[in-house]
C-alpha cells in the first residue's frame, strides 16, 4: 500500500512538471515550439513517459488551460475581495477591479490566455460537466455583475461581459485598437453595464 501511494505521488509530481514545462515553453516560444520531444528533454523523461500521462499535445494543452482557468478564477476573486463592496466601496468598484484583473491576466500571460480561449482544447464550456475551474472564473465575473443584473439574466449578462473583455483583448493584441485607450474603452463598457 505504501509503495502505491508513493507511486501516485511521483506520478502527480511528474504530471505537474510536464504541465509547468509546457506552460513555460509556450509562454516563451509559443505553442508551435511545444513538442513531446522538447518537453521530454526539458523534464528529463522519455516521450513514452509523457504519453503515459497525456495522450497527445492537445491533452497537455487542455491541462495547461485548466490550470490557467484556476489561476484566472483566483485572480478575479482576489480582485473582487480587494475592492469588495461595503461601506467604503461601491459595487461598481468591485466590477471594475474584476474587469481590470481579467485584462491584466490576458496581458501578462498571453500564451496561457490563448490556450484557454483561442486554441482548440477538449474542455466543455457552459455544460453540466464543465470543470470547476472554468465555472469558478465565470462565477467570479457573475458575482461582480450581480448587483447590476436587475431583470436581465445574470448568465447572459456575464457572457456578454466576458465576450466584450475578450474582444478588447483580441482587438488590442491584434493592433486593431490602440492600447493606450484601453482604460477609456473599459470605462465606457462598464458604465453601460451598470446603468
Amino acid at each position: 500500500m505504501a509503495s502505491e501511494g508513493r507511486r501516485e505521488r511521483e506520478r502527480a509530481i511528474r504530471e505537474r512538471l510536464i504541465i509547468a514545462a509546457a506552460r513555460e515553453l509556450a509562454e516563451s516560444q509559443g505553442w508551435e515550439a511545444v513538442t513531446t520531444r522538447r518537453l521530454a528533454e526539458r523534464v528529463e523523461y522519455s516521450q513514452p513517459v509523457l504519453y503515459s500521462h497525456f495522450k497527445s499535445k492537445d491533452a497537455i494543452m487542455a491541462a495547461v488551460a485548466l490550470e490557467g482557468f484556476a489561476d484566472l478564477a483566483s485572480a478575479l476573486e482576489q480582485a473582487y475581495r480587494g475592492a469588495a463592496p461595503g461601506a467604503d466601496h461601491k459595487a461598481s468598484e468591485g466590477l471594475t477591479a474584476v474587469a481590470k484583473a481579467y485584462l491584466d491576466f490576458a496581458a501578462h500571460r498571453p500564451a496561457l490566455y490563448d490556450t484557454m480561449f483561442s486554441q482548440h482544447i477538449d474542455l466543455p464550456f457552459a455544460a453540466e460537466h464543465t470543470p470547476e475551474p472554468l465555472k469558478a472564473g465565470f462565477n467570479a465575473l457573475a458575482a461582480a455583475l450581480a448587483p447590476f443584473a436587475a431583470a436581465d439574466d445574470l448568465g447572459l449578462l456575464t457572457e456578454t461581459l466576458w465576450a466584450a473583455l475578450h474582444g478588447l483583448i483580441t482587438l488590442t493584441r491584434g493592433n486593431r485598437l490602440p492600447p493606450e485607450l484601453q482604460d477609456r474603452r473599459l470605462a465606457i463598457l462598464l458604465t453601460r453595464l451598470t446603468k
